[in-house]
């Protein structure tokens, strides 16, 4: 089954809600960075709420969130769209610990308390929009929870889950956030909080396999669901070599000058994607010929 999302009203139009699968999208990443279980759990719970958030977004629209709690994990970098396209990365992958309590993967011992989730959006304009949060929690979920209420005023539930097989491959992977909307009646808050207090764990939805909608269901219920659309939901990176052709020429003539004395060529390297680009020592002077041709 692909990776989707779906975005649905519930209670008369009162509470807006969406759901994701992410278990091929986590997965791709795992396999990119030869990630260990605690960090993939980590970095699989943010970019599922960072696709979510994407869709809450249109048109050109992006956003990059950075969850960083000064754990052993290091920072943690997702960027998502609006056309349910995301990726990111770990500081430190190998990162693992013993199971926790629960008996769940220790992700708030891998991500730290001692930090900041920052959220920045690209909405076409001059200015970004620059939303700030400590992290109180290093659960994700509930960190993304504390964003909503603070940086957007919207009250809201998060639940993100990522199980990890005993090989490091990823079993599953899905999440929703629910969000209560002006002109919610007391009564109407009243029964959400009562059904995200008795429902199962959003990791043993998607380890019953649930689809969006029907985690969604099990959430809302399913007489109160509206589906309003779905969407495809996959890893993308958008670096190229071209890309990183251009920040190369940005750097100016000294510099990529420096790079063919010292080195005789020039890589870069993909953080998201972990794709590596060569410059030989032709490309490099043909970047000096370009920039002089400008000059």
């Amino acid at each position: 089954m692909n990776d989707y999302l779906v975005k649905a009203l519930a209670f008369d139009g009162t509470i807006r809600a969406y759901a994701a699968r992410s278990t091929e999208t986590v997965a791709e990443v795992q396999r990119r960075h030869a990630m260990w279980p605690t960090a993939t759990a980590a970095l699989g719970r943010s970019m599922t709420a960072a696709v979510m958030m994407g869709a809450m977004s249109k048109g050109e629209d992006k956003l990059t969130i950075k969850v960083n709690g000064n754990g052993p994990i290091g920072s943690m970098v997702i960027d998502a769209n609006a056309h349910g396209e995301v990726r990111g990365y770990a500081s430190n992958p190998q990162t693992h610990f013993d199971l926790n309590e629960q008996g769940k993967l220790d992700v708030r011992r891998a991500v730290g308390t001692d930090g900041m989730l920052t959220v920045v959006k690209d909405l076409g304009l001059r200015d970004y929009f620059t939303g700030q949060v400590p992290i109180t929690s290093g659960e994700i979920a509930e960190d993304f929870t504390e964003y909503f209420v603070v940086s957007e005023q919207v009250p809201s539930a998060v639940g993100l889950g990522v199980l990890v097989n005993p090989d490091n491959t990823v079993k599953a992977a899905g999440g929703f956030i629910i969000q209560v909307m002006p002109g919610a009646s007391d009564e109407t808050i009243g029964k959400l909080e009562e059904r995200i207090a008795n429902v199962e764990p959003i990791s043993t939805l998607i380890a019953r396999g649930l689809t969006p909608e029907e985690i969604l269901a099990e959430v809302l219920g399913a007489d109160n669901l509206e589906i309003l659309d779905r969407m495809d939901v996959a890893f993308a990176c958008n670096c190229s070599k071209e890309r990183f052709g251009n920040a190369i020429i940005g750097l100016g003539e000294k510099e990529i000058q420096e790079m063919i004395d010292e080195d005789g060529k020039a890589e870069a390297h993909c953080h998201f994607c972990m794709e590596t680009y060569m410059y030989p020592k032709e490309e490099l002077e043909g970047f000096i010929d370009e920039i002089q041709s400008e000059a």
